[in-house]
C-alpha cells in the first residue's frame, strides 16, 4: 500500500491535471488592453491556479499562513501609455516559497519583455530554438510513476523476503520443513512465484492509478514494462534472501533491509534524476541495482526505448542477482537454528 499511497499524493500533485504550482490571487484594477492580455496569459498559462475573487487584504493573510503562492496587482490605468500611468505590476511573495517565486517572476518577466519589445516596436535579435529527444508529452509525475513502480518491487521483495524467511527461521519453521515431504526446493520455488505474483498485482494497480486516474503517459511496450519489473523483483528477492541469510534475528533482518531500501528509494532515481547529485555520489548510485532497472524501465515506459540499447543496465542487474544467489545459496540454510 505504501507505493500505491505514493502514486495517489503524486498524483494529484504533479499529474497533468493538477494546478501547477498553487493559487495566485490576482487583482487588475486596470481596464486598459494591455491588462487584459496579461490577465488572460495568466489564466491561459495554468501554471497557477488564479484566485479573482479574494480581497488584496485576505490575500496578504493567506500569503502569511501559506495558502497562497502570491499576489499579483495591476494598478488603475497601467498599459495607458500616456505619462505618468504606472508601468510596473506590482507582485508580493512569500520569501520561503523558492519554486513558486521563480516560476511567477520568470512568467512575469517574459511578458513585460514581450510587451516592452512590442511598444518599441523591436524585433529581438536572439532567441531559443527548442528540440525535444522525442515528440511525447511527458511531465514529473510521469517520470515519478516509473520510479514508484520500482520502489513498490523493491521494498515488497527486500523487505518481505528477508523478514519473512527470518521470522520464519526464528520460529523454526524452516527446520521442520526438512522432516516433511516437502521438498526445499519447492518450498523456495513456491516464496518466490507467490511473491512475484503479488508484484505483477503491484505494477498493474500502480498503472492502473497512475494513468486512468491522473492521466499518466507511458509511451512503450507494456509488455515489456512487466518483464523488466519481473527482472526487477527477482533482483531484489535474491537480495532479500542474502539479507534473511546472515541476519540472526527478525529485528536485524528488518534493520538491515531498512538500512538497504532507503538509502536506494531517495539515492537511485525514484523521486528525481540521479545526474542531479555531486558527481563523485553519481559515479557510486548509479550502481545500486535499483538505478539500472529504473533506467531501463524508464526508457520503455517514457520514450519507446528498447532496454538493449545500454546493455551495461542488464549488466549491472544480472551482476547483482548473481552476486546475491551466489552469497545466499552459500549463506541460508532451511535447518539453521
Amino acid at each position: 500500500m505504501f507505493p500505491i499511497m505514493f502514486t495517489v499524493i503524486f498524483g494529484f500533485f504533479f499529474s497533468g491535471e493538477s494546478s501547477g504550482s498553487g493559487t495566485v490571487v490576482l487583482k487588475n484594477y486596470s481596464q486598459t488592453e494591455v491588462s487584459k492580455l496579461f490577465q488572460k496569459s495568466l489564466n491561459e498559462s495554468k501554471v497557477f491556479k488564479i484566485d479573482e475573487k479574494t480581497s488584496a487584504l485576505e490575500a496578504r493573510d493567506l500569503l502569511k499562513k501559506g495558502k497562497i503562492s502570491g499576489i499579483v496587482e495591476i494598478p488603475q490605468k497601467f498599459g495607458d501609455l500616456a505619462p505618468g500611468s504606472p508601468k510596473k505590476i506590482k507582485v508580493t511573495l512569500d520569501p520561503a516559497n523558492l519554486q513558486s517565486n521563480a516560476m511567477l517572476l520568470g512568467f512575469l518577466n517574459q511578458f513585460i519583455t514581450s510587451l516592452n519589445f512590442k511598444v518599441n516596436n523591436v524585433q529581438p535579435v536572439f532567441g531559443v530554438q527548442q528540440e525535444k529527444t522525442n515528440s511525447s508529452d511527458l511531465n514529473y509525475f510521469d517520470f515519478v510513476l516509473v520510479g514508484l513502480i520500482g520502489m513498490a518491487l523493491m521494498n515488497s521483495s527486500i523487505q518481505g523476503v528477508s523478514i519473512a524467511m527470518s521470522r520464519y527461521r526464528e520460529n523454526k519453521i524452516l527446520k521442520r520443513i526438512t522432516t516433511t515431504p516437502l521438498k526445499p526446493a519447492t518450498f523456495i520455488i513456491a516464496e518466490v512465484l507467490s511473491r512475484l505474483l503479488i508484484n505483477i498485482v503491484q505494477i498493474s494497480i500502480i498503472l492502473l492509478i497512475g494513468v486512468y486516474g491522473f492521466h499518466a503517459h507511458i509511451y512503450g511496450n507494456v509488455f515489456l514494462i512487466y518483464v523488466f519489473g519481473i527482472l526487477g523483483a527477482i533482483l531484489f528477492q535474491s537480495i532479500g534472501f542474502t539479507i534473511a541469510a546472515v541476519s540472526k534475528t527478525t529485528s536485524a533482518a528488518e534493520g538491515m533491509a531498512t538500512a538497504v531500501a532507503i538509502p536506494m528509494m531517495f539515492l537511485a532515481g525514484v523521486f528525481f534524476p540521479i545526474d542531479q547529485l555531486p558527481s563523485w555520489l553519481e559515479s557510486i548510485v548509479k550502481f545500486l541495482p535499483l538505478a539500472p532497472l529504473l533506467r531501463m524501465i524508464r526508457g520503455i515506459a517514457l520514450e519507446s526505448a528498447s532496454p538493449f540499447l545500454d546493455p551495461i543496465n542488464i549488466v549491472i542487474v544480472l551482476a547483482w542477482i548473481v552476486v546475491m544467489l551466489i552469497i545466499s545459496s552459500y549463506k541460508f540454510r532451511l535447518s539453521d537454528e
